[in-house]
C-alpha cells in the first residue's frame, strides 16, 4: 500500500528528522513530505489540509517541533484527522532491558535508553542523550542535545532537559522529581526536585530569578 510521511516542522530539526525517516522508512511506494502551515510553498512544504488531501491510502505523521505544547496540539490535530503517528530511531540508538516508549517518538542518533525505563508518548531524544535505569518520563518531554537523565528519575509531562543538563540520580525509594513543564536550563547539574512550571539553571541548578 502506498503511504505519504509528513515530517510536521520544516525549520531546523524538522531539516535533521527527515533524513532519519528517510533511512528508516524509504522504499517503493514511500513519499516524504513536509508539513508547516507557516511556511507551507505548495512544493517542499504543505500545509496540513494539502497534506490531507494527498492520494496515498496510508497516511503518517512525525512531529519535530521542540515545543512540547505545540506538540501535543498538533498530535491531536493529527490523530483526530485519522492519520498514524510514526516513530523514528536512528540506526545506532541503543536501548537495552525491558524499555517501553509511547507512540510518536523521535530517538536521533547516538541516543541511549538503559534498562527498565517507561517514556511516554512523543518524547523526543536528541543526540547524545541518555536516559538510565528505572527512569518514568511522561509525555511530551524533549531531552536536548547531550541530556543526561541518571538513574531513578521521574520526569512530568512537558518538561524539557536542555542541552548538556545532567540530572543527579535518585533512589528506588526516593526518586528525583522534574515537575510537570519545569524547564532544566543548559548545562544545568540538577541535584535536587524541581517543582511543576520551574525554571533551573547553574551548576548546582538553582531557580532562575527574573527581574
Amino acid at each position: 500500500m502506498e503511504r505519504c510521511i509528513a515530517i510536521y516542522g520544516a525549520s531546523g530539526f524538522g531539516r535533521e528528522v527527515m533524513p532519519l525517516v528517510r533511512a528508516q522508512h524509504d522504499g517503493p511506494g514511500v513519499n516524504m513530505v513536509f508539513v508547516d502551515d507557516g511556511l507551507a510553498d505548495g512544493g517542499r512544504v504543505l500545509s496540513f489540509d494539502d497534506f490531507l488531501k494527498r492520494p496515498e491510502p496510508r497516511k503518517q505523521f512525525v512531529i519535530a517541533i521542540a515545543n512540547s505544547a505545540v506538540r501535543e496540539t498538533l498530535a491531536e490535530r493529527c490523530l483526530a484527522a485519522g492519520l498514524e503517528s510514526l516513530a523514528v530511531r536512528a540506526a545506532n540508538v541503543v536501548t537495552l532491558d525491558d524499555v517501553a516508549i509511547g507512540e510518536g517518538s523521535i530517538l536521533c542518533p547516538f541516543a541511549l535508553v538503559t534498562s527498565t525505563v517507561r517514556i511516554g508518548r512523543f518524547f523526543h531524544g536528541n543526540y547524545h542523550s541518555y536516559v538510565a535505569h528505572d527512569c518514568v518520563i511522561g509525555d511530551f518531554v524533549t531531552f536536548a542535545p547531550g541530556a543526561k537523565c541518571n538513574g531513578n528519575v521521574h520526569i512530568d509531562d512537558h518538561a524539557y532537559i536542555g542541552s548538556g543538563a545532567v540530572l543527579k540520580q535518585g533512589t528506588p525509594d526516593r526518586p528525583r522529581r522534574i515537575g510537570r513543564g519545569a524547564v532544566i536550563g543548559m548545562g544545568a547539574v540538577v541535584t535536587k526536585d524541581v517543582a511543576a512550571g520551574e525554571t533551573v539553571v547553574g551548576n548546582p541548578a538553582r531557580p532562575l530569578r527574573r527581574s
